[in-house]
């Protein structure tokens, strides 16, 4: 058994319990050890990181509350080093530059194999 190998972290936000089960059973599949944190919304995102601070974490945009890329650019100011996904319907280009100017992977909805593939590719620094 390989000693370094430390289970990650990962927090998946989105308002939508599907959409979080979805993300969680496709990366339990791939990574069975890693540990999955949820939030439903960007604000309790942030205050969740500053308590348990995940290596890895997939924010949707239109959430309740603050906006998933307000989120996630708060969270990267105090944690630049987390590898962070934006899931959205919303496929702006708007949206997908300012996930790619926060140093983001911004993978459109629906959820699926694939694009939790994409995911986990970006999270791994490929």
């Amino acid at each position: 058994m390989n000693t370094e190998h430390t289970p990650k972290k990962l927090l998946i936000v989105d308002d939508s319990k599907v959409s979080r089960m979805v993300i969680k059973a496709h990366v339990l599949a791939k990574h069975e050890d890693w540990k999955i944190i949820e939030a439903a919304s960007g604000d309790a995102a942030v205050l969740l990181v500053d308590q348990d601070t995940p290596d890895y974490c997939t924010m949707d945009i239109n959430m309740p509350g603050i906006l998933g890329t307000d989120a996630a650019e708060q969270i990267l100011a105090k944690h630049p080093s987390m590898r962070i996904v934006i899931f959205s319907a919303n496929i702006q280009e708007s949206f997908q530059n300012r996930a790619m100017a926060l140093g983001a992977t911004f993978v459109a909805k629906p959820v699926t194999e694939k694009s939790i593939a994409h995911a986990l590719a970006h999270f791994a620094g490929e």
